[in-house]
């Protein structure tokens, strides 16, 4: 059964299957827990491999901060700053602008990225899952809706295929240029700082004539559309972006400006491998003092550790939580039973997750810092000597 609205179209489809048996369940818990093992290993291998990369990125930055040199100028190379790493901030600037023949335009800029979206059928699935007459019965609720996409959505895997049929391929492709010469002053930017040129702003094209006759602009797109207003699936509309503006541009305002710390080869901005093994090569936008660049980055590595440290601990607690599943498994049959013990391997995977993430954390930094290291240990206990003291005592016979 279809209901319509407007370009929406939706249908139910109900699939059932026989309730798994003891034997199926228990080979299917099997299965899951030697995920869990290997998921429990390698949540090893990242927290102890995040507390080096951390530590080596802090005294990396550290020996950046007491080596780096400000420039007085950027308008002139001096021979005394070879091999060593300086500081400087100035305006964006590039040899020649970019261009899109294929629309007309033009900027003076670092990167030009055409965007190309197409008018397409999506699918979006709902399931609910329900026990009836001893089967297990899945509901599925197929919605599919018109929308534009950057990528060429597969109508081959929607559940019904006829009348949400969308194009193999986009008769215009996205694409980006960059600037093969981009340039702070006298100085030559690094491919790796070109790449942290990043801050993409769309480009408005009110100001530009249609560049084809099967071709209308409309706000800021392009739209390969004999309607634009209601197009139709298959249909194609085009927008542009540019990062890191590289002159003055009498719609857009100045060049843009950034802040870099690199290496001084030459005439050129290179990677500064530091004696803990870190490469240095930072891009701002704005103008930062050293100070403030080096804070952005401590930020920033602070940020990242703790982000890897959770993802460690959640690895090592689904890890836990599928090896110790079988349980679950073997009580599942009576209600009461399988609630209390589905909510005590809960706990325990808790407490002995925190339990060695704190553990790993700590051997990571015994190398560093091994006073941290053994407080970090300690604290590692704090778990399991909580989840331990709310056991009740056993009763003396």
């Amino acid at each position: 059964q279809f209901s319509d609205t407007a370009s929406r179209k939706e249908h139910v489809k109900i699939t059932s299957e026989s309730k798994p048996g003891f034997l199926e369940r228990l080979s299917e818990t099997s299965g899951g827990m030697l995920m869990g093992l290997v998921t429990f290993l390698l949540s090893f291998y990242l927290l102890f491999t995040n507390e080096g990369r951390a530590l080596r990125t802090a005294k990396s930055l550290d020996e950046g901060l007491s080596l780096v040199i400000p420039l007085d100028s950027i308008h002139s190379v001096s021979q005394q700053n070879e091999g060593r790493l300086v500081h400087l901030a100035g305006a964006l600037s590039t040899s020649k602008p970019l261009f899109d023949p294929s629309y007309g335009l033009s900027i003076q800029a670092v990167k030009l990225k055409r965007n190309v979206e197409m008018y397409q059928w999506v699918e979006y699935e709902d399931s609910t899952e329900y026990e009836e007459n001893g089967e297990i019965k899945k509901e599925t609720k197929y919605s599919y809706n018109t929308e534009w996409k950057s990528e060429v959505v597969n109508s081959r895997n929607f559940d019904r295929e006829i009348g949400h049929k969308n194009p193999s391929a986009m008769a215009v492709e996205s694409f980006t240029a960059v600037s093969p010469n981009v340039q702070v002053g006298s100085f030559v930017l690094s491919k790796g700082l070109v790449d942290k040129i990043d801050d993409f702003k769309q480009l408005s094209l009110q100001d530009l004539e249609d560049p084809h006759a099967d071709v209308t602009r409309g706000g800021d797109y392009f739209y390969h559309s004999e309607n634009p207003r209601r197009p139709e699936v298959g249909d194609l509309r085009v927008s542009f972006f540019y990062a890191g503006l590289s002159g003055d541009d009498p719609h857009l305002g100045p060049a843009d400006k950034v802040t870099v710390i690199a290496r001084q080869r030459g005439d050129q901005l290179v990677p500064y491998h530091t004696k803990s093994g870190d490469v240095l090569q930072i891009l701002y936008p704005g103008e930062l003092s050293v100070e403030e660049v080096f804070q952005k980055e401590h930020e920033s590595n602070t940020m990242k550790t703790w982000a890897l440290r959770a993802a460690g601990w959640l690895a090592m607690f689904v890890g836990i939580s599928l090896m110790t599943r079988i349980f679950y498994t073997l009580v599942d049959w009576f209600p009461v039973v399988r609630d209390l013990v589905n909510i005590g391997l809960k706990a325990f995977a808790f407490c002995v997750a925190s339990s060695l993430s704190l553990l790993t954390i700590s051997i990571g930094w015994l190398f560093y810092r091994p006073l941290w290291a053994l407080l970090i240990g300690l604290l590692s206990v704090v778990p399991i000597v909580i989840a331990k003291s709310r056991v009740p005592p056993k009763k003396q016979q």
